[in-house]
């Protein structure tokens, strides 16, 4: 699994690296103004249905489906269940888009009422060339959960990486569109279609390809869409709050909702890089063993998964909180994107970071409920803290601006975590995987980082300020490279190579465990018990 978890992070960093380069193109030439409020808006309208309908709810009630269908009944199986799923997503996708497309200024109005007449009308013409784009990478999502419940991770990990080469691209292209906006736009819908190629491509040749048949209402489907309906819901719960941060960012000052994009964009790296990459590799991992009744098995990797998390991500909560300016000066402060931009994106930044652990561990903490089939728990979850982030939205928004806005967002996080470690207890499992004592010490190791990364950033500017060009950028590498020095040191120093070695060490398949036709009851003991560490996993 630990492989698996580094072949998925592996691409999903090369994919952040690349959208970085892409962030970089796209700051100096959109900058931080009119224009680029306008894309943005397009560009996070079907980013938003998409983690609803798609990425979101999709994946989590498909993958677990299709992964105990082809446990518990063969291949053929399998890729009927997906070949009927297949033809009916096509069928809503399609619907949804000619929806789109009609009433995209309605839509708009209702997600970014405070935009002036000429960012909303641009922001309406770029959102219905972007809006294809849904119906394109929910196919791809269906072939990348085929794909992932296979073993098979690399390409669908990969497939990311072409949007931001596509956007690139367009963008120091874009004398030859209308604007940089258009140039942007259409980069995102050629990304679509290069997308979804490549992932049916690679299906096709893995055997696992999709031939699209008439849609049955079996048991198998059933079961699907009974797991689908809450997913949906609970994905919506959050990206209603994604949705308030659009729509209330547009009353804020130009240059707000580039603020919290640019922010983001650095927030998710560790996300994409660790938690995703644990949640994508976890959810069909469970799925099967839990399918095969290795109910322990699942347990252990889970609480590999989340320990995996924790210690690649306590590093870049340090250094967001740390040193934000520095990272968004060294890394954006070029072109039309000004030093007071940067100012104002590294403190939305440094509120980001405030959630980051939770960010990072939310799909460690809602796989075993989705491998379960239980996709109406999270729900309840997600509602409830997206309903207490919307409500701090609009308190902190009007003495914070965006800043509020993502102090807001962490705060949602944090009460979603909690709360699905509350009621896994209820349900008799446990969620959490990392014992107290090692949580405590990385925590240790991240404070240690962080007055290093603070005092080194005050020194070193110092140290070059006589330097003529590239004086951020390099005060930038050198305290990264101090600081990995540092971290490493403290967590050998702290937590042994015993503990390391432990966590990497990898988990034992599931074929070690006699296959069952039924679903056995959980462990309570099983999370803990799995655990380097003996301490009783927290509620973190």
């Amino acid at each position: 699994m630990i492989k698996r978890i580094a072949t998925v992070g592996g691409w999903t960093l090369v994919s952040r690296v690349s959208g970085f380069i892409r962030d970089v193109v796209m700051a100096a030439v959109l900058g931080a103004g009119p224009l680029a409020d306008a894309f943005f808006v397009a560009f996070r309208l079907p980013n938003h249905f998409r983690a609803i309908f798609a990425e979101g709810a999709f994946a989590a009630a498909f993958v677990p489906a299709y992964a105990r269908t082809l446990q518990q009944a063969g291949i053929d199986a399998a890729k009927l269940f997906a070949d009927r799923i297949a033809a009916a997503l096509i069928v809503i996708n399609l619907f949804l888009l000619a929806l789109a497309l009609l009433f995209t200024p309605w839509v708009g109005s209702i997600l970014a009422p405070g935009l002036d007449p000429t960012r909303f009308d641009l922001a309406v013409a770029l959102t219905r060339i972007t809006f294809p784009y849904l119906a394109l990478v929910s196919m791809e999502t269906l072939f990348a959960g085929i794909l992932n419940a296979n073993q098979r991770f690399a390409t669908a990990a990969g497939a990311p990486v072409l949007l931001n080469v596509s956007l690139i691209a367009t963008l120091l292209l874009a004398p030859y569109f209308q604007s940089a906006g258009y140039a942007a736009a259409w980069g995102v819908l050629i990304a679509g279609v290069a997308q979804v190629v490549l992932v049916a491509v690679d299906a096709e040749m893995r055997g696992v390809g999709i031939r699209f048949r008439m849609p049955k209402l079996d048991p198998t489907t059933r079961r699907f869409l009974k797991a689908l309906g809450p997913a949906i819901v609970g994905a919506g719960g959050v990206q209603l709050a994604l949705f308030a941060d659009t729509l209330i960012a547009s009353f804020l000052p130009t240059g707000a909702l580039s603020a919290l994009y640019y922010a983001d964009r650095i927030n998710q790296l560790p996300i994409g890089v660790v938690g995703i990459a644990v949640g994508t590799v976890l959810l069909p991992e469970m799925s099967r063993r839990l399918a095969a009744g290795d109910t322990r098995g699942a347990a252990l990797a889970q609480a590999r998964g989340i320990q995996l998390a924790l210690l690649m991500t306590v590093p870049s909560v340090a250094g967001a909180i740390a040193i934000p300016d520095l990272i968004m000066r060294a890394l954006f402060a070029r072109g039309a994107f000004t030093a007071a931009d940067a100012a104002a994106a590294g403190a939305t930044l440094a509120a980001y970071a405030i959630g980051l652990l939770p960010f990072v561990m939310m799909r460690s903490f809602t796989a075993p409920f989705y491998a379960r089939g239980d996709t109406l728990t999270p729900v309840k979850a997600a509602l409830l803290a997206a309903a207490v982030n919307i409500a701090l939205k609009v308190v902190l928004m009007g003495p914070l601006a965006q800043v509020g806005l993502a102090l807001a967002t962490s705060a949602g996080a944090w009460i979603n975590l909690t709360l699905l470690t509350i009621f896994a207890r209820r349900r008799g499992f446990a969620v959490s995987g990392a014992g107290l004592r090692p949580v405590i010490r990385l925590f240790l190791a991240g404070a240690v980082l962080a007055v290093v990364l603070y005092f080194g950033s005050i020194v070193l500017a110092k140290a070059f300020s006589g330097l003529p060009h590239f004086r951020q950028e390099i005060t930038l590498a050198v305290l990264l490279l101090i600081g990995t020095i540092v971290y490493a040191a403290t967590v050998l120093l702290l937590l042994g190579r015993d503990w390391l070695a432990t966590l990497f060490k990898d988990v034992g398949t599931a074929a070690d465990t006699p296959p069952s036709k039924t679903l056995q009851p959980p462990d309570p003991t099983s999370a803990s018990a799995a655990l380097p560490d003996s301490t009783p996993p927290p509620n973190v």
